[in-house]
């Protein structure tokens, strides 16, 4: 299949879904409706929605019960990306080739522009629609696993442990786990959420799960080969590259950690892995597939 295109036309769905969502947040307050839009729009990728749509499509899951977890996926990540660049975490001023939210709009409105996109968050997923569309009970336990992956045990704890250990010596597994958490844990929702959605059975569960985990950590690895080769000069397409280099060099990375050679060979390695685990889906998982060479391609 046409990876590219498929991302495109999927990219563009999810955009046009998260603006009509977007369109209640104009009874915010001016600026921090500003903030949290610009933000949303700042040119991301939507990787991890768009697994969502791949998995639960996987699994016979119509889009229309999709889109609002995939969304809220997407705005807990950008929250996340708001807070990760301010003064008090890597004080970035740049991320993607623009402004990052609080050098445009100020530290305060940035961080209740992140608070703001995390709560709703929740709120789009458990809008009425979404619970008629889907059993109760099963919405209560995305709204868990959700919670669980933005949480203690995932994105935040994961930022935590890379700020304790910043500028210290560290070993591959701890940079695994760190980026396991930090990046992985969402894909890994992403992928789950998806498949749930779709009812898939407890083994498939399991292999999308087990996909999903090295598809992230082969993200992460990827972005971190990209972040040292365009510290060398080389081109840069990493997809939350914030263009500072200097704090790139003191970051918990595979590369800096490893070597390049090692990351690339892991990164291979994480793939083959991520093709293996959806071949008894067949020519159905053709996204899936190439969602990861997609992701391993940009570096290796």
């Amino acid at each position: 299949m046409d990876i590219h295109h498929y991302l495109k036309d999927r990219q563009g769905l999810i955009d046009r879904t998260l603006e009509r969502y977007l369109r209640g947040w104009k009874q915010h307050p001016k600026n921090l409706n500003k903030a949290m839009h610009y933000s949303v729009f700042s040119g991301g990728k939507r990787l991890r929605p768009i697994l969502t749509l791949a998995v639960g499509g996987l699994f016979g899951a119509k889009s229309r019960v999709l889109l609002p977890f995939a969304c809220t996926l997407e705005l807990i990540h950008t929250y996340s990306l708001i807070h990760d660049d301010l003064p008090a975490l890597d004080n970035d001023d740049l991320r993607r080739g623009k402004l990052t939210s609080h050098k445009l709009f100020g530290e305060g409105i940035a961080l209740l522009s992140g608070d703001a996109l995390l709560a709703e968050a929740f709120h789009l997923m458990t809008r009425p629609q979404s619970v008629r569309a889907l059993d109760c009970m099963l919405v209560v336990e995305l709204v868990r696993e959700i919670s669980h992956a933005a949480g203690v045990d995932g994105l935040v704890g994961g930022q935590a442990v890379d700020l304790e250990v910043g500028g210290q010596t560290m070993d591959i597994a701890t940079v695994e786990y760190i980026h396991a958490r930090k990046t992985g844990a969402l894909f890994l929702t992403a992928a789950r959420v998806g498949a749930r959605i779709g009812r898939a059975a407890p083994k498939d569960l399991r292999r999308i799960s087990r996909y999903a985990e090295r598809l992230g950590l082969a993200f992460q690895i990827t972005d971190d080969i990209l972040d040292a080769g365009n510290s060398s000069g080389e081109a840069k397409q990493s997809e939350n590259h914030n263009d500072n280099n200097n704090k790139e060099a003191e970051k918990a990375t595979y590369p800096s950690v490893a070597g390049l050679p090692t990351a690339r060979a892991r990164v291979r390695e994480l793939l083959k892995n991520c093709l293996k685990e959806v071949e008894p889906f067949g020519i159905a998982a053709d996204p899936l597939r190439g969602i990861a060479q997609f992701v391993v391609e940009r570096a290796v």
